[in-house]
C-alpha cells in the first residue's frame, strides 16, 4: 500500500491560512498569456459580434478584462444560449473551443436564437494553468451570493438581467491527470483533510443537473461528441469520479447547491462537458473539436425542441 506524499504546503490536518495561500501563490508563475492567447481571437470577432467588457480583475499587479461575445442583432423575442469556458484556467479545450465555436460555427444559429459566449471566466487561472484563482479559491464552487471569488460573481452579474430567458447553458471543461496529481491533492491540504486518491476517467463525459435531468439533451451531444473522441466508460463499480453513470458517459450532480456554473441561468437544458486530454487518443485540436461537437449538438437539440424558438416565460 502506497503512503500518500505530503503536500508540500501546510500542516497535515490544519486548514490553510493566509500565509499558505500566499506560499501557494508564489508556486505558480505565468506560463502563458491570456493577453496573446485569448484576447486577440476576441477582438477580431467584433465584425460579426457584439464583444463586451463585463468587468475587470485587479489581482495586482496584474488586470485581467473579461469579455463576453454575443449575437449581432440581438432578438428579444429568442431565446439565449450561454456558452462558458475557462471557469477552471487550466482546462485548455474550454477556452479554445469557445472560441472556435464563434469563429466557425456560431453564424449558422443567427436568427434563431441569442447567443452569449464566455470564453474565459478566469484568466488568471489560464496564464498559471490553474484550478484556482488567487486567493486558492475554487470559481467553479463559487457561483453563488455573496460569491468568494471575483470570476463567479462578475459572470453572475453579467447574466443576471437575462433571467428567465435562458434556453441552454453548456459549460465546457476538461479532466486531467493533474486533477489527481496536483489539484485533489492541494484541496485536501487546503482544506486540512486526508487526500482520498480517485481515478481519472479516460475520455469524454457530461454532467448533467440531478434536480433537472435532461436525458434526451445528454445522449444527443454524448452521440455528437463520440464522432470526433471516445466516451469514457463507467469504472467497475459503476461511477465516473466517484458518482453514479446515469447513462453511457453521463453523471449527474446538484448543480446549483454545490455553486457550480452551470447552475447559474436556471435554463431548461445545462450541461457540463468534460474532455480528457492527456488520452493518447485525443490530441488538442481533437479536444477543441470535441467541445465544438458538444456546443453545436446542444444547440440543435434545444432548438429542435416544441416552443424552443420563443421566448420562455
Amino acid at each position: 500500500m502506497n503512503t500518500p506524499v505530503p503536500f508540500p504546503i501546510g500542516t497535515p490536518g490544519q486548514p490553510w491560512g493566509a500565509a499558505e495561500v500566499a506560499q501557494w501563490r508564489a508556486m505558480h508563475p505565468v506560463r502563458r498569456r491570456h493577453a496573446e492567447d485569448v484576447l486577440p481571437r476576441v477582438e477580431a470577432l467584433r465584425s460579426r459580434f457584439e464583444v463586451s467588457e463585463y468587468g475587470m480583475l485587479d489581482y495586482a499587479p496584474d488586470r485581467y478584462p473579461l469579455h463576453a461575445v454575443g449575437s449581432r442583432g440581438w432578438d428579444e423575442n429568442l431565446p439565449v444560449a450561454l456558452v462558458t469556458g475557462g471557469v477552471h484556467g487550466y482546462e485548455t479545450s474550454g477556452v479554445h473551443g469557445a472560441l472556435q465555436f464563434l469563429e466557425r460555427h456560431a453564424p449558422q444559429y443567427a436568427g434563431r436564437i441569442n447567443l452569449l459566449v464566455v470564453p474565459c471566466v478566469s484568466p488568471w487561472a489560464y496564464e498559471r494553468i490553474q484550478r484556482w484563482n488567487p486567493a486558492a479559491i475554487d470559481p467553479n464552487r463559487s457561483f453563488r451570493k455573496p460569491s468568494p471569488a471575483a470570476e463567479s460573481a462578475a459572470l453572475m452579474r453579467l447574466v443576471a438581467p437575462l433571467a428567465g430567458r435562458f434556453l441552454l447553458h453548456i459549460d465546457l471543461h476538461e479532466t486531467t491527470d493533474s486533477d489527481e496529481g496536483e489539484f485533489r491533492p492541494a484541496l485536501a491540504a487546503r482544506d486540512g483533510k486526508p487526500f482520498e486518491p480517485g481515478t481519472i476517467p479516460d475520455g469524454f463525459y457530461l454532467v448533467d443537473d440531478s434536480d433537472n435531468p435532461q436525458p434526451a439533451f445528454q445522449r444527443a451531444i454524448i452521440n455528437a461528441v463520440e464522432k470526433v473522441t471516445h466516451i469514457a466508460p463507467a469504472d467497475p463499480d459503476g461511477t465516473i469520479i466517484g458518482s453514479p453513470v446515469i447513462s453511457r458517459g453521463v453523471i449527474e450532480y446538484a448543480l446549483r447547491p454545490l455553486g457550480l456554473c452551470a447552475g447559474i441561468t436556471g435554463a431548461r437544458y445545462t450541461t457540463t462537458t468534460e474532455v480528457y486530454p492527456d488520452s493518447p487518443r485525443a490530441s488538442p485540436a481533437q479536444c477543441n473539436d470535441a467541445q465544438v461537437a458538444a456546443v453545436c449538438a446542444a444547440l440543435d437539440f434545444a432548438l429542435s425542441q416544441p416552443g424552443a424558438s420563443a421566448r420562455s416565460a
